[in-house]
């Protein structure tokens, strides 16, 4: 039986960069997850019948809101339902299935790498039919409707097995169907890259440690490292999926992970570290000795994908979000590729991408990604780490090192000031906007402005304009700062300030990274006035 069921609209359901992201305690409030799945479908048309994937990153009340998803999409007419088993799904495995099983779209719960648990964080987004997060207009349309809904539609029968693996008919006719959460991503990778040639690296004693700090990764990395690649049992650790992470926070940097940075940067360090965050999308790679920004992973893995099967025909293009840092440029100049600069969002280069004209993607917070999906992929990037690692016969020190010499550093660094009060915060970047036209010609310390602006995007594909997407601050010779108010997180205001700087000497490669960028630092400070507006003395996180 289809139930209707009156409700009353709340007022905070816009959704941010990767859909609406809010406390646990706040999604459990009467009807509020139901209000938003309702105005997702409300804001569709021309999918009855059709497939509807739904999966999570299995961090607390993720069960919970599939068997409400899963009965809603009944209720509303999709012919089928596609879930991981137990309810979760990778990002980009969810991206995966959406595009394999030619599913109208899905819907994806998860808070990337925000903290899980009872009163953490929870989130829910929308993938369109190509795999990727719903463009601007669909969520526009989907907050619109969130704010005047009045009704929303659910099947009433119970609860259904998530743990057993096979389909089912619901009542009322729509099909069931439990997939293994790793069976088609792991195929996936196999064949973009050359396992044997992996195996063989890992066989000659060459040791991974891989941290897939209690989320969604674990059984992924599991199978993928340890039974087809024949890695020893424990170099993947934290590999069991817990609600609430283990009580950590299950972002990919050198802070969170401290414990496997602490150990690459030991004497006795394993070859390769890597770790993945709460849903899979992004990484964190570190050599021996050396933490590779994901700046410079971007650059490396974009230079040397020819190295993999699945790339063996070059790139068409690289595209990365304005933020990071221009490393990658390098290479596409180089090469004589498309070089494409979106804002921050995987959701802007589903339309290089479906065009053919971007092939490998990367944002300086830690996702990788290429056209196999329409997601970033964390595990994507750390094999093709590993296949180039197998290829060259070189360590990841000698390979960034030789990047340098041949790219020159782009010398880079985000300080995040996390919890800002919001009303200071929106009044730092007000502030930041009304010296844009004065900026130019002015000097701070040994750096003096060429340009300044509030970035804007005019995408190539559809002819889509998004404004206000960072502020930018640049400097002659190539230095800069960016300033930008995230759409991440779940309390007050997360200010990112961008450092970066372009040496082209060698000689000058091995400067430690804040020093060389201290002048931008200070500028960066000056001009935003960020102590005095945020009361900060210094950033919550340094990546």
């Amino acid at each position: 039986m289809i139930k209707s069921v009156s409700t009353t609209p709340y007022q905070d359901q816009k959704p941010g960069t990767s859909g609406l992201r809010k406390k646990v305690p706040v999604f459990q409030q009467p009807n509020y997850a139901e209000n938003f799945i309702q105005s997702i479908f409300d804001s569709l048309e021309g999918f009855q019948g059709k497939c509807l994937v739904i999966g999570g990153d299995g961090r607390y009340y993720n069960r919970e809101v599939i068997q409400k998803a899963i009965k809603m999409a009944a209720a509303n007419g999709f012919g089928k339902v596609i879930v991981g088993k137990g309810g979760i799904l990778s990002t980009p495995a969810a991206s995966h299935i959406i595009r394999k099983y030619k599913a109208f779209g899905g819907i994806i719960l998860s808070a990337s790498h925000n903290p899980g648990g009872p009163t953490e964080d929870f989130g829910i987004k929308y993938n369109i039919s190509n795999g990727g997060p719903a463009p601007e207009k669909i969520t526009d349309a989907i907050y619109a409707r969130t704010k005047v809904i009045d009704t929303y539609k659910i099947a009433d029968f119970a609860d259904v097995n998530l743990d057993r693996i096979g389909k089912d008919e619901l009542p009322g006719g729509t099909i069931l169907s439990v997939l293994d959460s790793v069976e088609d991503y792991t195929a996936l990778m196999e064949e973009l890259f050359d396992f044997p040639a992996i195996r063989n690296l890992i066989s000659l004693g060459f040791r991974i440690a891989f941290d897939a700090m209690s989320a969604v990764t674990g059984p992924y990395a599991k199978e993928i490292f340890e039974n087809r690649l024949g890695a020893p049992s424990g170099s993947v650790r934290n590999f069991m999926p817990l609600p609430d992470f283990g009580g950590h926070h299950p972002d990919p940097n050198p802070v969170h992970a401290k414990e496997l940075y602490d150990e690459m940067m030991g004497d006795d360090a394993p070859d390769f570290g890597a770790a993945s965050d709460g849903d899979g999308d992004r990484n964190l790679i570190i050599g021996r000795g050396i933490f590779v920004t994901p700046s410079d992973s971007l650059a490396i893995l974009a230079a040397n994908a020819n190295l993999a099967p699945g790339y063996s025909g070059g790139l068409a293009g690289i595209a990365r979000s304005m933020p990071t840092s221009g490393a990658a440029d390098r290479v596409a100049e180089k090469r004589g590729i498309g070089m494409y600069e979106t804002p921050t969002g995987w959701k802007f280069f589903g339309n290089l991408l479906d065009a053919g004209m971007a092939t490998i993607c990367g944002e300086e917070s830690a996702g990788t990604g290429s056209n196999h999906v329409r997601e970033k992929d964390g595990l994507w990037a750390v094999l093709l780490w590993l296949n180039i690692l197998a290829v060259r016969g070189e360590s990841v020190q000698e390979i960034v090192t030789q990047h340098w010499q041949t790219y020159g550093r782009n010398y880079y660094s985000r300080h995040d000031y996390e919890g800002v009060d919001t009303e200071a915060a929106n009044g730092l970047v007000t502030n930041l906007r009304s010296q844009l036209a004065s900026l130019p010609g002015q000097s701070f310390g040994p750096l003096k402005v060429e340009k300044a602006d509030d970035f804007a995007y005019h995408d190539p594909v559809d002819k889509s304009v998004s404004e206000h997407q960072g502020i930018r601050i640049l400097f002659e010779g190539g230095s800069r700062v960016v300033f930008r108010l995230s759409g991440t997180g779940t309390s007050g205001a997360t200010l990112r300030v961008y450092l970066e700087r372009f040496e082209a000497d060698s000689t000058r490669h091995n400067i430690e990274t804040q020093h060389a960028l201290a002048d931008i630092i200070a500028a960066a400070e000056t001009i935003a006035d960020i102590r005095s507006r945020t009361g900060r003395d210094a950033p919550s996180v340094i990546t």
